[in-house]
């Protein structure tokens, strides 16, 4: 991305957050939920922001059963939970009363550890990218989201 469209998008009040390309081709990316630090991959094609099941007491999520099923890297037909209202922070990106999905990771993590990556807290879906406007900088490896 050249510098001029970096600054347009500066000037227009987005900011900018770092990735991390793993050896899997996912990018990483910090965010924070309730308070607490954790390693998310960015998919552009989930539809809901998650966590794993793991994550309950770590971010302090309040998990109430849900009728959504998850479905997603060879696996169909998951049970999941929801917990609403939750803070999330990304770089200097806020918002409030974020829904988040839970549900089993496992499957994720077993295939990053098998390609000697980081296990991951959960997934930054589309939901999220949707709320903040945001820009990938694929060449850069940043994404841009709108404050």
């Amino acid at each position: 991305m050249d510098a001029s469209l970096k600054q347009f998008l500066l000037d227009k009040g987005y900011i900018k957050v770092k990735l991390k390309l793993t050896k899997t081709n996912h990018f990483e990316i910090k965010a924070t939920i309730n308070g607490v630090k954790g390693l998310f991959i960015l998919d552009t094609g989930a539809s809901n922001s998650c966590v794993g099941f793991e994550g309950i007491e770590t971010f302090k999520l309040k998990a109430k059963d849900s009728e959504i099923k998850a479905a997603g890297a060879g696996a169909t037909d998951m049970l999941t939970q929801v917990s609403k209202k939750n803070k999330l922070k990304i770089g200097r990106w806020k918002q409030d009363k974020v829904p988040l999905i839970l549900f089993n990771l496992s499957h994720v993590n077993t295939a990053l550890l098998n390609y000697k990556s980081q296990p991951v807290d959960g997934i930054i879906g589309a939901d999220i990218l949707k709320k903040a406007k945001a820009i990938i900088d694929y060449d850069k490896s940043y994404v841009y989201l709108k404050s």
